[in-house]
């Protein structure tokens, strides 16, 4: 019996984090219709493999890599591929990586110190979304950036506690992003008042000051769920909830892509880069000061300020208004 051949392998470079990976899904997927019998390895941090196994069959492989400050070594055998594709940057350390490492085709943003052969240029303003579906589609590949929404399946059990409830998380990376914890106070307190449950989410480093926020509001510490579910339990248990309340994070682009109604609280970048992709139905609702900084500074920014804690309570009676039935 003569050997199977191996099959063609196709690598995709997204070692950023939660949000990052949510608005390259419609890409992904446009990859793994594209070219549906190679091995789709996509190279990102291990712990979005949970998000990852939500996709279906569109990764067939992840190999584990964080470059959210610095792309390193590509931790895959890249000569190996047939293709590599470049969803994480424009150049030059990310186009460098892929080159260096031997791929056959390296499909990305045109870079005057890596590629003078003219790929599509970059467009600093564009939408994420949209802009990985261009750098597809001017190669040949279809993506339609309206193919974006993700379920987490009923193998996903939904944790205790979140359906119908409001999801709040008030966390951030940077301190630019996150408003003023006072003011989370006023909207959970509010929210609680008015007889809804209240979940209270974030990671394990961000347990102190959500069990700090829950206690003021006068809310029990098992409203607090920070630190204590996992990736797939967070996305069961959005996809449950009647509301989710978030800053600019990836939790907020996590609840967009599942459907769930939310209000998001936009301050350094503008929601014309990040927010969800316009929609018809009002399912989700944008606040934002309308000026734009840096989105990684240490305080937080100027625009995010003008948010009122009337602001966000008037923008969720509006969201739920429409989606009283969710």
């Amino acid at each position: 019996m003569s050997p199977q051949p191996h099959p063609r392998r196709l690598t995709a470079l997204r070692a950023l984090g939660l949000g990052d990976l949510v608005v390259a899904v419609p890409a992904l997927r446009a990859l793994a219709v594209a070219f549906p019998t190679y091995r789709r390895i996509l190279i990102a941090p291990a712990s979005l493999s949970p998000l990852v196994a939500m996709l279906g069959n569109v990764i067939t492989d992840i190999t584990h890599a964080d470059f959210r400050h610095r792309v390193g070594a590509i931790p895959v055998r890249a000569s190996d591929a047939d293709i590599a594709v470049n969803l994480h940057g424009k150049g030059p350390h990310s186009h460098r990586a892929l080159l260096d490492s031997g791929a056959r085709r390296v499909i990305g943003y045109a870079h005057p110190l890596v590629d003078r052969s003219g790929p599509p240029e970059w467009r600093p303003e564009e939408h994420e979304m949209l802009r990985w579906c261009r750098l597809l589609n001017e190669h040949g590949i279809p993506a339609d950036p309206g193919d974006w929404r993700i379920d987490p399946g009923p193998w996903v059990p939904v944790p205790a506690g979140w359906d119908g409830a409001v999801v709040v998380h008030p966390g951030a990376a940077s301190g630019a992003r996150r408003w003023p914890t006072g003011r989370w106070v006023g909207v959970v307190r509010e929210l609680a008042a008015r007889g809804m449950t209240v979940v209270i989410s974030g990671s394990h480093a961000e347990r102190p000051g959500a069990l700090d926020l829950a206690r003021r509001a006068g809310l029990p510490d098992r409203a607090v769920r920070a630190g204590r579910t996992s990736l797939a339990g967070l996305a069961a248990g959005l996809s449950r909830a009647r509301l989710l309340v978030s800053g600019d994070t990836g939790v907020g682009h996590l609840g967009s892509a599942l459907g769930t109604p939310s209000v998001l609280l936009f301050g350094p970048t503008s929601p014309a880069r990040w927010g969800p992709p316009p929609d018809q139905d009002g399912r989700h609702l944008v606040l934002w000061g309308g000026s734009e900084g840096d989105p990684h500074a240490d305080d937080v920014d100027a625009g995010l300020l003008t948010i009122s804690i009337d602001d966000v309570l008037e923008g969720a009676d509006s969201v739920m208004g429409r989606w009283a039935n969710v």
